[in-house]
């Protein structure tokens, strides 16, 4: 059987594993930055690759896991790839490109790795086939080979190269510094939030966490509304990921209203946050205000808020930032609301006047930030 890896940003993977799990997958192993797991009982490859896609919320992409072994040497690599089974993915006519990483191990030079990854895969597909020159007009396909500490991982790309499945569909413009969906997704699902809670976020900007929190309560599925690499592949048949956006769209919550209140001081942006709802499907759900923090007042007498701060990474913006983090401050202590702050900005807890309850370290993109969490 074929194991699939769902990949995880750092410090996300026991949330990522939680939801393979709750999909029912089996075998689940949780990794550094990935998660490793089976399809479920009486599923076959084709709809667990089709679900997981559909449904995963907080993986960044689902690779096919087609080989792990120890290269030292370019004739090592060479010959271990060129044994796996390339021909039971890849058709005649399929157009592959190849993706590689190497860190800490003596196959350094990425740029080789890939070159000899994709000469071994053209001459398994030649014994396959028969055929010594590829048309590579059919559908597309992206191997990763990864190398750390001397061990190769080869996987193929079921997402899409560029199409993470951090991109839903519903936000096609954004503000200044976005949170990923995926990003977002976890810190809502960290703070245990349920459509029955209600929710604020003060500083929403093109309105990520409350559209994401909205699609967790009346259980969209992130993917169903966008497409999938692996949909034009000949081995995944057409039906599977018709079967399961039909599930999807019957899953649908159309009952629940959650109570979610969002707001930003910026106007244009609040408009850009109205948009995207509305492209997801949940702009019934989110009350949207032009509002500065010091001004926003709490909409119930408790609830959850999760808030993704501007930070204060250039000088002249610390005052400004640090001015925030006091006005949150003063509109959340004492009451008896949870609170989740994701921020790189080592005084936070001195601005904002009391110390996190828990942290937890995380990556929001490239910046290295803590979550502070407010019981």
């Amino acid at each position: 059987m074929v194991n699939l890896i769902a990949t995880a940003s750092f410090g996300l993977e026991a949330i990522v594993k939680w939801e393979v799990i709750n999909l029912g997958f089996k075998d689940v192993k949780c990794l550094d930055n990935r998660v490793e797991f089976l399809p479920g009982e009486n599923e076959n490859i084709a709809t667990a690759i089709a679900k997981a896609n559909m449904w995963l919320r907080s993986a960044d992409r689902v690779l096919i896991k087609l080989g792990e072994f120890r290269a030292t040497t370019f004739d090592d690599l060479f010959e271990s790839v060129k044994a796996l089974p390339w021909g039971d993915w890849i058709p005649a006519d399929g157009k592959f490109t190849v993706m590689g990483k190497s860190v800490q191990s003596g196959l350094y030079s990425t740029p080789d790795v890939q070159a000899i990854t994709k000469k071994a895969v053209v001459e398994k597909l030649k014994q396959k086939y028969k055929i010594d020159w590829f048309k590579e007009t059919g559908a597309e396909y992206t191997i990763r080979v990864s190398l750390h500490k001397d061990v190769a991982i080869l996987t193929l790309d079921t997402t899409g190269v560029s199409q993470g499945l951090h991109k839903r569909g519903y936000r096609t413009k954004a503000g200044e510094a976005p949170i990923k969906e995926t990003m977002a997704a976890a810190l809502i699902d960290i703070a245990r939030y349920r459509a029955s809670h209600v929710f604020l976020d003060p500083c929403c900007g093109s309105g990520t966490l409350p559209i994401e929190a909205a699609m967790r309560a009346k259980n969209i599925a992130p993917g169903l509304t966008r497409t999938f690499a692996s949909e034009g592949w000949p081995i995944i048949p057409k039906h599977c990921w018709k079967e399961v956006r039909q599930a999807a769209y019957k899953a649908i919550k159309v009952d629940i209203q959650p109570k979610i209140y969002a707001s930003d001081i910026d106007p244009e942006v609040i408009e850009l946050a109205k948009a995207n709802a509305e492209l997801a499907g949940v702009d019934e759900c989110i009350h949207f205000d032009v509002r500065p923090a010091n001004e926003v007042t709490l909409p119930a007498e408790k609830g959850i808020a999760i808030i993704n701060p501007p930070y204060g990474e250039r000088l002249g913006q610390i005052k400004e930032v640090e001015l925030l983090y006091r006005d949150l401050g003063r509109l959340f202590n004492p009451t008896p609301w949870s609170v989740y702050v994701l921020t790189p900005d080592e005084f936070f807890e001195t601005a904002y006047k009391k110390k996190a309850r828990a942290k937890r370290k995380l990556f929001n993109g490239m910046i290295k930030t803590d979550y502070y969490q407010y019981f």
